[in-house]
């Protein structure tokens, strides 16, 4: 608790202050890339015959995916802090790469956890990070996958509280984490707000982003909140189908999804009736995680948003065809936002628009893909 006093204040101080946001901002511009693009993806448009289909593309941003705008803010404000070191937490390893490009670009010393089932599925990323100076450390404990890579994080973190800064990856955990996660990546929706306004001349019908701890999404859905208007679509991992129990679908399983809490967050877990946290799939690496973030659990309560799932093959699916229909290579987490909008978008009129958050690129993806081709 004192850790998490001290991170809340620094944070809270940090934002108030028009020279760190402005070195925030600046860093966006000049090392991110900022703003990312947005798409509107003509020929998938027209191939599926209704609504016209738009994609933020986060894969455009510097390492690979949004993980960054959030890795770069906590890293600034671990040097506001004083703090020397960072730990980290990765499933599909891009937020471990983003951690370890900003500690490079910074000077911090960078320990990153991660499951070894994670670290087979993501050796790309697993490389990446070690070129980038970062320590990987395997976690073999649990079902060796994301959520025991936090685990070992906060393990980590609360025994070096002095000179170390737990650089969370996704909206989840305790207070401050989900806030300054989503304020983080809420450049997000506001970049989008303003493309599409000016590429159309109007708001979006539907928001879609996968949801994983939520962080992409809510970076999205921010800026749409107050729009009623405007709906808001987050798609879990629906893995190899609800029934067969093989997913992490918090919201789409009412048998073992309910509520809980996890790593410090009361949300929706899924677990047995005994409250032991449940075994998830998926195929993404990003996706395969036991809980949801606390906002995307509040908006759903409130009906703000409403919370979808796709299949391991709706995803690969939906990865192929915005390949070969539009040459974007996108992350299996990704690809399951672009199934949604496969599903809804033959629905709607062709004066309709769905805006999708592109989360990342998929190179890190490939060795699964293929290796999911030839099992097919």
């Amino acid at each position: 608790m004192p850790a998490l006093g001290e991170l809340e204040a620094a944070y809270v101080e940090a934002m108030g202050d028009a020279a760190f946001v402005a070195e925030y901002e600046r860093l966006l511009r000049t090392y991110v890339g900022r703003p990312t693009a947005l798409t509107h993806a003509r020929r998938m448009s027209e191939h599926l015959g209704g609504a016209q289909i738009y994609l933020k593309r986060e894969d455009l941003a510097h390492s690979g995916a949004h993980k960054i705008n959030n890795a770069l803010g906590q890293a600034l404000l671990a040097k506001l802090m004083g703090k020397r070191r960072v730990v980290a937490e990765t499933g599909a390893g891009q937020h471990g790469v983003a951690s370890a490009t900003v500690a490079a670009l910074l000077g911090l010393e960078c320990v990153v956890y991660m499951g070894t089932v994670d670290m087979a599925r993501q050796q790309p990323n697993v490389f990446r990070m070690k070129l980038l100076g970062a320590e990987v450390r395997p976690v073999d404990a649990g079902t060796r996958t994301l959520k025991d890579a936090i685990n070992e994080a906060i393990r980590d973190w609360v025994t070096n509280i002095n000179t170390t800064h737990y650089l969370l990856g996704s909206a989840l955990g305790p207070h401050p984490y989900p806030t300054m996660v989503r304020d983080f990546q809420s450049i997000i929706g506001r970049e989008a707000r303003a493309q599409i306004l000016e590429m159309t001349g109007r708001l979006p019908d539907q928001c879609i982003a996968c949801v994983g701890g939520g962080s992409n999404s809510i970076g999205l859905f921010h800026a749409f909140r107050d729009d009623a208007d405007v709906e808001l679509i987050g798609v879990e991992a629906g893995g190899e189908g609800i029934a067969s129990g093989k997913h992490a679908a918090r919201f789409g399983d009412p048998a073992v999804g309910r509520l809980g809490v996890l790593h410090g967050t009361k949300t929706f877990v899924l677990q047995d009736p005994d409250g032991q946290i449940a075994e998830t799939h998926s195929i993404s690496a990003g996706l395969d995680y036991a809980a949801i973030g606390p906002e995307h659990a509040y908006l759903r309560d409130l009906g703000r948003a409403q919370y979808t799932y796709a299949t391991d093959d709706e995803a690969l699916n939906a990865f192929s065809t915005l390949c070969k229909l539009e040459g974007i290579i996108p992350a299996l987490e990704s690809s399951h936002a672009v199934a949604e909008a496969i599903k809804r978008a033959p629905q709607m009129k062709k004066d309709a628009i769905l805006l999708v958050n592109l989360s990342g690129r998929g190179d890190k993806d490939l060795d699964t893909v293929m290796k999911a081709i030839r099992d097919e």
